[in-house]
């Protein structure tokens, strides 16, 4: 994680788009308000929306408004869509992958000339905004297959952050937790003073297939289910113990599999040039393919 931090606040002092990747839950959005708030951007609005929640049919007006009487329902005097919403701020598009390829169009024109076209008008409506993309699919895949746009793929993909699952990172579950029991000491008008050790050590051998998500809403239901200032084992949420005590297999993407791979290796040898020549050896491959990889995955 200190790598992607790091990696986080150099984004966060340029004006580039960036790709956030990772599995569901693991914190992207959390990512992305960071490098906002570390921008020159920070006193401009932060606008985020979740392009796989909504309807096709009404994503695009959520992005870009329309004109008043564009369509059957519309409101009176129009709407302003996400765009403009956050005009002079950042744009956060959760879930890009989810986009249709007709939308994805529309999102490549804004990214080059900064300009868009409400729906139901017929003038370009002009926006200062940096966009922060986030998705859990494998965007190499889906625009081999022409499920997304090889040019808005690059676009978007200028500076390459991965958030790495909750179990390849367990060293942060303890500092979330004492994140969590602060906040939810507020929100719950709580007084809880910790987790016996019991409670941390079978947190720290589950799985977390929903990532920090997961932990967080465990954390909550503890919170509500204790009566004393310690939250003990009878507490916790029942988790599946298929999922508890072992790291099982995972269906993914080859190139995502290979992704974490890497990273992963990184993270246990280092970037020095001892280092790279480690990971080549443990992954048997040649140094020169562990530099491609570097670049690729922007590690």
């Amino acid at each position: 994680m200190e790598h992607l931090l790091a990696k986080a606040e150099k984004a966060a002092k340029t004006k580039s788009t960036v790709l956030i990747r990772g599995e569901s839950g693991t914190g992207k959005e959390l990512i992305a308000r960071g490098i906002h708030a570390a921008s020159s951007r920070w006193d401009g609005p932060f606008v985020a929306i979740n392009c796989g929640a909504i309807p096709e049919s009404l994503l695009e007006s959520e992005l870009f408004g329309y004109e008043d009487g564009a369509f059957t329902g519309a409101k009176k005097g129009g709407s302003l869509g996400k765009f403009e919403l956050a005009n002079q701020g950042t744009l956060f598009l959760d879930e890009i992958g989810d986009m249709s390829l007709g939308l994805q169009v529309k999102i490549l024109r804004v990214l080059q000339e900064g300009t868009f076209v409400k729906i139901g008008g017929n003038k370009e409506t002009k926006v200062n905004v940096r966009v922060i993309a986030a998705t859990h699919r494998n965007l190499e895949g889906m625009v081999r297959n022409n499920l997304f746009r090889q040019d808005l793929y690059f676009r978007l993909n200028v500076i390459p952050l991965f958030v790495p699952p909750l179990r390849q990172r367990k060293e942060d579950i303890e500092p979330l937790l004492t994140y969590f029991l602060d906040y939810y000491n507020t929100k719950l008008d709580k007084n809880v003073r910790g987790f016996t050790p019991a409670v941390i050590q079978r947190l720290l051998e589950y799985h977390w297939p929903g990532n920090v998500r997961e932990l967080q809403n465990a954390v909550e239901y503890a919170m509500n289910m204790t009566a004393t200032d310690r939250i003990t084992l009878e507490c916790l949420p029942l988790f599946d113990s298929s999922l508890s005590y072992s790291e099982i297999s995972e269906l993914v993407p080859i190139d995502d599999a290979v992704e974490s791979l890497f990273i992963k290796a990184f993270n246990t040898f280092g970037r020095s040039e001892t280092g790279i020549l480690k990971v080549a050896e443990t992954l048997g491959v040649s140094r020169a393919t562990v530099y491609r990889k570097m670049k690729k995955y922007g590690i």
